[in-house]
């Protein structure tokens, strides 16, 4: 069933893993589903000769207006919200995939300030995060202590910068960073991506105190696995109320996105296309 009677134009901006697979899902089910794509942008432009038409290669971000998008779908990496973020608004809603940008209280203000002085949408895609509504819900009820999301996977499968870029395993299962997501966004900007979709996901403790811990393990070639545990204020009894859930993400050696994570952010661009724009920045 086609999620409009006219249909929403779509722009994809990069064309890595994750970018390929929603251009094929576009091309592919777009029109059935009331999509359109307009334009994919990639900042090296030779990886998309031979598979995304001529007529859908967009030369510059600049000129993306002249596609009259209505959603602009971020997959390549934080640099370009930094950058182009609060000009894209000025077009179209936004779904950022590379959610870690918004560790950045300079980018997070610009968006916000764009979103409303054009009043479109800043959407963020929940990514690997289990229990997003969950999450949301207990934090919003006034019911969440404390978060911790925890990231492990094979050393090949990080994209590291600054200080951790250096940093050695020195075993088979090596905690790179423990502390503030904020502090980590900036080092491990496509690593933390998840973490970061957390701190959106509770506001009472934001990007300051959701904690993150990074973690290189040698054991976990073929998977990316997280943990989030979270806790509540102690009740009459003293005891707390405690969640924590597994998650084991298949992922090709050296990949910086899982198997199921590309799923997930089909649905969120789906998702995303069936809400009003209104001015915000929004899990999705």
């Amino acid at each position: 069933m086609a999620l409009d009677s006219v249909p929403r134009k779509v722009g994809v901006v990069g064309y890595g893993r994750l970018g390929q697979s929603l251009v094929s899902h576009l091309l592919a089910q777009g029109s059935e589903l009331g999509l359109e794509l307009v334009f994919v942008w990639n900042r090296d432009p030779g990886r998309m000769a031979g598979s995304v038409p001529a007529s859908l290669q967009l030369p510059s971000l600049a000129a993306l207006g002249e596609r009259h998008p209505d959603l602009v779908v971020e997959v390549a990496h934080p640099q370009i919200i930094h950058e182009s973020g609060a000009q894209i608004l000025r077009h179209a809603n936004l779904l950022v995939g590379s959610s870690s940008a918004l560790a950045d209280p300079i980018t997070e203000q610009q968006l916000l300030e764009a979103s409303r002085q054009w009043n479109h949408s800043v959407f963020v895609a929940r990514g690997a995060l289990w229990g997003t509504e969950d999450i949301s819900r207990l934090d919003a009820a006034g019911g969440l202590q404390s978060l911790q999301v925890t990231m492990a996977t094979h050393p090949d499968g990080f994209r590291l910068q600054g200080p951790l870029a250096a940093a050695c395993s020195t075993g088979p299962r090596t905690v790179l960073y423990e502390g503030p997501v904020r502090g980590l966004c900036p080092l491990a900007p496509q690593n933390s991506n998840t973490m970061a979709a957390a701190a959106l996901a509770a506001p009472s403790l934001g990007f300051d105190n959701v904690i993150g811990v990074l973690v290189a393990d040698l054991s976990l070639k073929h998977l990316h696995v997280v943990d989030v545990e979270l806790r509540g204020p102690p009740g009459p009894t003293g005891q707390s109320f405690t969640v924590h859930t597994h998650r084991e993400n298949p992922a090709a050696p050296g990949a910086v996105t899982g198997s199921a994570t590309v799923t997930a952010f089909w649905r969120s661009l789906l998702g995303c296309c069936q809400l009003p724009s209104r001015p915000g920045i929004h899990l999705c």
